[in-house]
């Protein structure tokens, strides 16, 4: 087995909520791996990287965030819901920056981001396919030159009859945020993450 290097980088829609599913996984995951989040403004954002990880001498893993307009100005933005889709919006970019500064080809990268579709508290992977209306999903794929042929961690927040960019900008329940910081959903990505590496040539 040749070494791997994969990168897990955040993308969900509320960038400015750091109490927000997405984040709470990655320091989740950070925390698991006794690494601590550093900027790196040569992948534009925030990184954590592990060596030997999962028991692996020949697997590294890089934890990714983002920063939030990473060198691009959002213009005529009145709110802060319309900052932080625009933020959304333009994730492509540095997460191209950061595949291409690290090596890492898309095929090894697994995003985490919020999905209206699933549940609350379920973690669903998937490999390829559409971005599923997710707005920084599809701009990743339009930053890679097209690409789809990444993996996916959809993190599930279900959906109520509100507008929806209302409703994935509020605030995580208690219940969800001892689950994904101390409880089941902790287990639940790191198997996730596990099996996905399991599958890397």
């Amino acid at each position: 087995r040749r070494h791997c290097h994969t990168i897990v980088l955040l993308l969900q829609a509320s960038a400015y909520h750091t109490c927000s599913i997405g984040h709470i996984v990655l320091d989740s995951l950070a925390s698991r791996f006794n690494v601590s989040f550093a900027s790196d403004s040569s992948v534009k954002g925030f990184k954590a990287t592990k060596h030997n990880a999962l028991g692996h001498s020949d697997v590294t893993i890089t934890l990714y965030k983002p920063s939030k307009l990473s060198g691009q100005q959002a213009v005529g933005l009145t709110n802060q819901s319309a900052h932080t889709e625009a933020l959304m919006n333009i994730s492509g970019p540095p997460v191209a920056t950061a595949l291409k500064t690290l090596s890492i080809s898309p095929s090894h990268m697994i995003i985490v981001h919020d999905s209206l579709d699933h549940k609350p508290m379920k973690v669903s992977a998937k490999f390829g396919g559409s971005a599923s209306g997710h707005n920084g999903v599809r701009s990743i794929i339009a930053s890679l030159g097209g690409t789809k042929d990444f993996h996916r961690l959809r993190i599930g927040i279900g959906r109520d009859q509100s507008d929806a960019a209302t409703y994935v900008l509020g605030r995580l329940s208690s219940e969800e945020r001892d689950f994904w910081l101390h409880g089941e959903g902790v287990h639940a990505v790191w198997d996730a993450l596990a099996k996905i590496m399991a599958m890397s040539p």
